[in-house]
């Protein structure tokens, strides 16, 4: 429930109360929250001061930002039986603000940093008392590949940041949901297969099964070196034999890992590269020339930036910065889709 379930028939949506006047505010909230909750029993104030909402898609995965005052949201077995959202499963993060988290017989306590997973297919109740932002994934249920045991053992179980799965788990939600909408098609799957295989680790750690050999441990592992990557993409040094010392692993192993990704690590690293450039590059009026944006992310030659860009994307740098100005909507025309 948040507002995280569905504008399944529109690829991505904005909606915030910001541009309206007060009175229409909470009309319009309530609105913008039914088309992303589906079939919820809605409580929201009487004064709304600002609520937005973003959804982007994820290949079949969809990624939900949503910021607001205060809300609560019952989804009983009525609501379940008349609605088609028992298809979804939610994986939320709790970014700022306060929450409880009712199913399945458990009641979750919820702080800034905790992860928790929620199934729309049957009874569920979120109260969010202050004001908050949380950051989803709604998952299909049928590319889960949990049993129905495993999955209710799962919800409105929390992971806090200070755990080592959650330390993994949250920040890596937290980027892929902001980034969604920017990745290729190709690696918009991959990241919505790595959360999927993500979920299976943590229902093994729920239930007390070892993972550290499973593919789903690898799975962990692969996704610990990919969120390390990311946090050291600026670095020229940055190279496979470094990777493994960090994490020590072999070089071989570390090849290993990364052959279900049908990339090898250095390729991974350079696609990492060209799409955060590629983000900056949209970025007008941020002052950095294509070389300096190239060097920021860890390319220490501009003219073999341009090459691999050009190769990647079929377009030169600067041709690709110049279209980012043309045919953009204002935030008016997105306000009320």
């Amino acid at each position: 429930m948040s507002s995280d379930v569905l504008q399944r028939s529109v690829p991505g949506s904005f909606h915030t109360t910001d541009l309206l006047p007060v009175h229409r505010r909470r009309a319009y909230w309530r609105e913008a929250l039914s088309q992303t909750f589906g079939a919820v029993d809605m409580t929201v104030p009487d004064e709304v001061y600002s609520g937005t909402i973003r959804a982007a898609p994820l290949g079949r995965v969809q990624a939900v930002t949503v910021d607001g005052d205060c809300l609560s949201a019952l989804r009983t077995r009525r609501l379940v039986a008349q609605g088609s959202e028992e298809e979804y499963v939610v994986v939320k993060l709790l970014d700022r603000g306060v929450a409880r988290l009712e199913q399945d017989g458990r009641e979750a306590v919820l702080g800034p940093g905790d992860l928790f997973v929620y199934d729309m297919a049957r009874p569920v109740q979120l109260h969010l008392p202050q004001s908050f932002r949380t950051k989803s994934l709604v998952l299909p249920r049928d590319i889960l590949g949990l049993s129905e045991s495993d999955l209710a053992h799962v919800t409105a179980s929390p992971l806090g940041p200070d755990t080592p799965l959650g330390s993994l788990l949250s920040p890596f939600l937290a980027g892929l949901v902001d980034g969604a909408g920017t990745y290729l098609p190709r690696t918009s799957e991959q990241m919505a297969r790595n959360v999927v295989d993500l979920l299976g680790v943590l229902a093994d750690e729920v239930r007390g099964r070892p993972s550290a050999d499973t593919p789903g441990g690898n799975r962990a592992l692969l996704l610990r070196i990919q969120a390390f990557i990311d946090r050291h993409l600026a670095d020229p040094d940055l190279t496979p034999q470094a990777i493994a010392r960090a994490h020590h692993i072999s070089l071989r192993y570390l090849h290993k890992l990364f052959e279900g990704e049908d990339v090898t690590v250095g390729r991974w690293i350079q696609r990492r590269r060209l799409e955060e450039c590629r983000r900056d590059l949209a970025r007008r009026g941020n002052g950095l020339t294509i070389a300096a944006v190239a060097h920021r992310w860890g390319f220490t030659s501009a003219a073999h930036f341009s090459r691999v860009f050009r190769a990647a994307y079929g377009m030169a740098p600067r041709e690709w910065r110049d279209t980012q100005g043309q045919g953009r909507p204002g935030l008016a025309a997105l306000v009320g889709e």
